[in-house]
């Protein structure tokens, strides 16, 4: 039995047979298709790479100046990767979240070029908020994890920061 091309679009298709075109059923050319409505302008996101920081101490450089402001940029594989050849973190594996703050810092105050000896002479409660603001900007802006109580289902906020620099 044939179908009409109206009635032969509208019937579904069972997988693996094959649907009878319009020239075989007999109904003429088939209609083109309404203009499909134009597609929404795709929205480009940027992704945020350096986000700027103010040290509670600040770094004291040779001259006396104090630095507070500076800059750090997201950390790449290979930012964590080769701080470990280093043979100051080998023998002291400490040392990692020092030299991988001297990579990732792009901009401190005045000083003209950041490198682990700044940070290795930095206050250590600068250190810390260094490793810590690494750990939030590297773990999508926050070391936060939304979990549930196993007794009572209530969902509440752990922090998951304390993990040494460098072993995401």
């Amino acid at each position: 039995m044939r179908r009409s091309g109206a009635a032969a679009a509208m019937a579904p298709v069972a997988p693996g047979a094959r649907a009878e075109t319009a020239a075989e059923v007999g109904a003429g050319p088939v209609p083109a298709p309404a203009a499909a409505a134009a597609p929404a302008p795709a929205v480009r996101q940027t992704l945020r790479t350096e986000f700027p920081f103010q040290l509670p101490r600040g770094y004291v450089d040779e001259s006396g100046t104090v630095h507070q402001d500076g800059v750090m940029r997201l950390a790449t594989a290979r930012d964590e990767l080769v701080p470990l050849r280093d043979v100051r973190v080998q023998e002291n594996p400490a040392y990692l979240s020092v030299v991988l703050l001297g990579r990732v810092i792009t901009r401190l105050g005045t000083v003209p070029m950041v490198h682990d000896g700044i940070v290795e002479n930095m206050f250590a409660s600068d250190l810390a908020f260094l490793q810590d603001f690494y750990r939030q900007i590297n773990a999508e802006g926050h070391t936060r994890a939304a979990v549930q109580c196993p007794h009572c289902a209530e969902p509440f906020e752990v922090e998951l920061g304390g993990s040494r620099l460098g072993e995401s």
